[in-house]
């Protein structure tokens, strides 16, 4: 079955639904997400939005630590059109109905946190469940919006691309989509399509995402012919709570902003050893010394103590940490919280210009799945948020400045054709070659990075692919082996980046090529074959 559409949009995010909301005013929208509505990324973020919203704060700081934290790859007029759009998207949202947490004391302006990498205080948030009042806002605004219709337990399988007659993409055309309750696959074709389908945090073993942050929407686009960036650039996030029976639970970098410590086992502090910052240290710094004290040590985590702080404090600024704590037996007003790293952010992606298009034509990306240059070598906390809703109101006004005029091709798009596949009666395969992918990229591919490691990584992706491609297209393709093909994908992209880039630099830092060199300030640029 064909569905048509004027905006086909993947994935069900910030990015996502901000853009679904305006572009609902010039036509048709179909939103495809992988589970329910509200599941993703965006809803489990805890610590805000970073803007310029109060007087004692200026765009120029905000910038400046948006580049120092970027080592020396943030697209500068990117950084700076990003953080000088941020107070008009921040009202839209308000205006939308998020409730940011306002301040006791008066004039009642926004509470603003302050988190690893920024000089003064300048986080909006809602307590600590800011993506989920975002998400919750935002889906009650697509419902009053027109033209939308959302298709739950959907999932991309590929892009549907013109191309020329020696293969090269012309433009896109919709997307091949798997209706997960019934097994059924059905063309979308669409006069635009955007991803927003996220980030990669299930390639890795140990994470903060969700389960559905499987890669899709970027080994989609490789697959489809777009250009990637920077995809070495995995930002780990050094405080997820270390417990056996808790899931990767993130632990917000704003807890550290409101004044945590970060000590060993033994109580003593570290992090005056790694930065003049210290516990607020930027991202990546905070996490390689974790890594770096817990490899030394022969502990499996450090402690984030915030104890000194008042006990209503923690309680009022922290109650969904506090009581998922609490659920494992720690209470967080008296008891430091056992923290490791855990891949959380991915800084690369799919290439696109300050507009969001990217090299293929009607392709767009915005959000996680993207590269805009904004980020760098390490995102500054609380910036993604930004970033999404900023470059969600720039998709949307290049697509309305286009709309009425642009020509779209009638090119003929043919179903999708799985004669001669059967039902897979081995899905052992599947469930394998994950757990192998993720633990090789674990182990190999980390926040401490070898040439040996990474050539044990590089050759044990590509038999892993070469098993998978094989079985790829001999069954029915099902959730599950779409993701695993995505996410083998994805890791081979990072893999194949980090071996590219000899040098350390951010969140890449590999043991033989320890120091930042001038000749790799420069992005690491792939595009298929």
């Amino acid at each position: 079955m064909e569905f048509k559409t004027d905006f086909l949009i993947l994935g069900s995010g910030i990015a996502g639904l901000s853009l679904a909301i305006k572009a609902s005013t010039l036509g048709s929208v179909a939103i495809v997400t992988k589970k329910e509505k509200s599941e993703s990324n965006t809803n489990y973020a805890q610590g805000g939005i970073a803007a310029v919203t109060d007087q004692t704060d200026s765009f120029e700081n905000h910038i400046n630590d948006t580049l120092v934290c970027g080592a020396g790859l943030c697209n500068k007029d990117v950084v700076d059109f990003v953080v000088k759009e941020a107070p008009p998207r921040i009202q839209e949202l308000i205006q939308w109905g998020v409730n940011f947490t306002k301040s006791e004391a008066p004039p009642h302006a926004y509470d603003l946190g302050q988190e690893g990498g920024h000089n003064r205080r300048r986080v909006l948030h809602a307590k600590d469940l800011t993506g989920r009042e975002i998400e919750r806002a935002l889906h009650e605004k697509v419902a009053h919006s027109k033209n939308v219709n959302i298709y739950e337990n959907h999932i991309g399988i590929d892009l549907i691309i013109e191309r020329d007659p020696a293969g090269r993409a012309i433009r896109s055309l919709g997307a091949y989509v798997l209706n997960i309750n019934n097994g059924e696959i059905h063309t979308y074709r669409a006069k635009y399509t955007i991803l927003c389908t996220g980030g990669v945090g299930k390639v890795y073993l140990i994470t903060t995402n969700p389960d559905i942050a499987t890669g899709d929407g970027i080994a989609m686009a490789y697959r489809a012919g777009a250009q990637i960036s920077n995809m070495e650039f995995i930002q780990f996030h050094p405080t997820c709570l270390y417990h056996p029976d808790a899931k990767a639970f993130l632990i917000s970098e704003a807890v550290r902003g409101e004044g945590a410590i970060l000590r060993l086992k033994n109580g003593s502090t570290f992090m005056e050893k790694y930065h003049s910052m210290k516990s607020l240290a930027p991202r990546d710094i905070v996490a390689k010394a974790i890594y770096t004290e817990i490899k030394k040590s022969g502990d499996e985590y450090v402690l984030l103590d915030i104890t000194h702080r008042d006990h209503d404090f923690i309680i009022n600024r922290f109650p969904n940490i506090y009581d998922k704590c609490l659920e494992f037996g720690l209470d967080i007003t008296r008891d430091p919280i056992p923290v490791a790293p855990a891949a959380h952010y991915i800084c690369g992606g799919v290439t696109v210009n300050p507009f969001g298009e990217t090299s293929i034509a009607n392709l767009y990306a915005c959000g996680e799945v993207s590269c805009t240059g904004l980020h760098g070598a390490n995102r500054l906390a609380s910036n993604s948020l930004l970033e999404a809703v900023v470059y969600s109101h720039r998709v949307y006004k290049k697509i309305a400045e286009l709309f009425a005029s642009k020509h779209h091709s009638n090119y003929s798009i043919a179903p999708w054709d799985d004669s001669g596949t059967t039902e897979s009666d081995d899905s052992v395969v599947v469930t394998n070659n994950w757990d192998e992918i993720r633990r090789c990229m674990w182990n190999y591919v980390g926040i401490v990075r070898s040439n040996k490691r990474l050539e044990r990584a590089v050759r044990r992706i590509d038999l892993i692919q070469k098993e998978i491609d094989d079985y790829y297209w001999n069954f029915k393709v099902t959730k599950d082996l779409i993701e695993l093909r995505n996410i083998t994908t994805v890791a081979k992209l990072i893999v194949q980046s980090a071996c590219a880039r000899k040098e350390s630099r951010g969140l890449h830092y590999n043991v033989d090529y320890p120091d930042t060199l001038q000749e790799f300030q420069k992005d690491t640029i792939i595009l298929k074959g």
